[in-house]
């Protein structure tokens, strides 16, 4: 039967479905990423995105010009391969494919640049577009895939509403000095720091909503928690106080753990994550103010000065003394945004919380109660040393109907870093943009 011919006669599955399957014959697509034989045996490992498979070729079974074929198959070589399923205990999923057709799609025109051995991390983000094929780097992606999923099923199904913000604006929101400018036809714009105060709108019009997209921000950091471009969720709801924020961040955050823990066991293991830290992350999460952060670090030997913000060797301190994430409220009110909100009984304090994942991952959420009184949110703008005119929009919010009110980011990266336990952000997104890096 001709290569054609084949194609129309049977329909390819993907690995991930073979052992719901069971035994029979099938046709599977994918990339060969090992290979090794044994006189009559050659054994086969093909990916195809969703799953690894052995193939295995004996002589006996097929013709001399495919077992010739399989012989010099080369790593990443795209295959179609048809055989029998089988069951086999030593696979990861149960199953090996006894080959009986192999037709070559597209062989490589040179070697493979990555092999198994190691290679410089430099290296590997110079040929990311081919790295993100590693098995280490597939589950890494899967598992932020399915935390994006998550993050919309768990906030569609609190009744919030996506709601676009746009990625050029006219203006800071978390301040000057991090932003990337870029010219707007005749004027200058910004890239986004955050779709916080275009939310803010948004909650004003349909209760409770959440932006989900890039955001970015020009700081100079070449920390392991850090990188230009990254992607976050920002939910604003109306009606909000600091305690119902931090309710909704805490068991959005058990949500996504939870869920992949579910589809991701696998995965994980892979990764060689210590799964059972993972499991721990169940609510409640303990909840300490700032001034409880600052005696714990005090009683830690960790000099620290009440008023400055905690850095990453603070953070982890801190987290450590907790098995779950830990969130820390009311903050000073200094060294907070303008949009932050002062605690009526304590107004050096902000209504703001910062959630830090266990492990010494640091933050991953920041949010609070925003300012809804428009005299106040008009003075805290010029104390920043902010022009007030492109915020008028901002202010209008507090003119027509304001309402207590209140969100809070989640970074994507930092948290699929922390589940996944990575060392660096940098594997956390398919194409990684770094302080000295924009390539490919």
């Amino acid at each position: 039967m001709s290569d054609n011919l084949r194609g129309l006669s049977m329909q390819s599955v993907l690995i991930r479905q073979i052992p719901s399957l069971g035994e029979g014959h099938v046709r599977i697509q994918g990339w060969v990423i090992h290979l090794r034989s044994s006189g009559k045996l050659i054994f086969i490992e093909v990916r195809d995105g969703t799953g690894v498979i052995q193939c295995i070729v004996y002589r006996g079974d097929v013709d001399d010009d495919t077992f010739n074929s399989a012989k010099h198959l080369t790593l990443e070589t795209s295959v179609s391969i048809e055989g029998v399923i089988r069951r086999d205990k030593r696979s990861k999923i149960g199953f090996e494919l006894g080959a009986t057709h192999i037709s070559v799609i597209s062989a490589p025109f040179e070697e493979y640049p990555i092999s198994p051995k190691e290679h410089g991390v430099s290296f590997l983000l110079d040929n990311r577009h081919l790295w993100i094929r590693s098995s280490r780097q597939v589950a890494i992606l899967r598992i932020r895939a399915t935390i994006i999923t998550a993050i919309r099923t768990f906030l569609d199904g609190q009744g919030f509403i996506l709601f676009d913000t746009p990625i050029f604006t006219p203006t800071s929101c978390e301040g000057t000095t991090t932003l990337f400018e870029t010219e707007y036809f005749d004027e200058r714009a910004y890239l986004t720091q955050s779709g916080q105060l275009y939310a803010e709108a948004g909650a004003m019009a349909l209760g409770r909503v959440y932006s989900f997209g890039p955001t970015f921000r020009s700081e100079k950091s070449k920390t392991r928690r850090h990188l230009t471009e990254f992607w976050m969720v920002e939910p604003e709801a109306a009606f909000f106080d600091l305690a119902q924020d931090m309710e909704l961040a805490e068991r959005l955050v058990v949500h996504i753990v939870g869920t992949v823990l579910e589809h991701h066991r696998a995965d994980l293991e892979h990764l060689e994550r210590d799964i059972n830290a993972l499991e721990k992350v169940q609510l409640p999460f303990p909840r300490i103010s700032y001034d409880e952060a600052v005696e714990l670090l005090r009683k830690s030997n960790v000099p620290f000065h009440w008023g400055d913000d905690f850095g990453g060797d603070e953070e982890t301190v801190i987290s450590q003394s907790f098995d779950r994430p830990v969130m820390i409220h009311r903050y000073p009110a200094v060294m907070k945004a303008f949009y932050m909100k002062n605690d009526p009984m304590r107004p050096e304090v902000a209504l703001c919380v910062d959630m830090l994942a266990p492990e010494g991952y640091g933050e991953i959420v920041g949010g609070g109660q925003r300012e809804d009184d428009f005299t106040h949110l008009h003075e805290k703008i010029i104390a920043h040393g902010l022009a007030v005119e492109p915020f008028k929009w901002y202010l209008d919010l507090r003119k027509f109907g304001s309402v207590p009110h209140a969100g809070f980011g989640l970074g994507l990266e930092r948290t699929v870093a922390w589940i996944c336990g990575l060392k660096h952000v940098r594997e956390t997104i398919p194409f990684p943009r770094l302080m000295d890096r924009i390539r490919p």
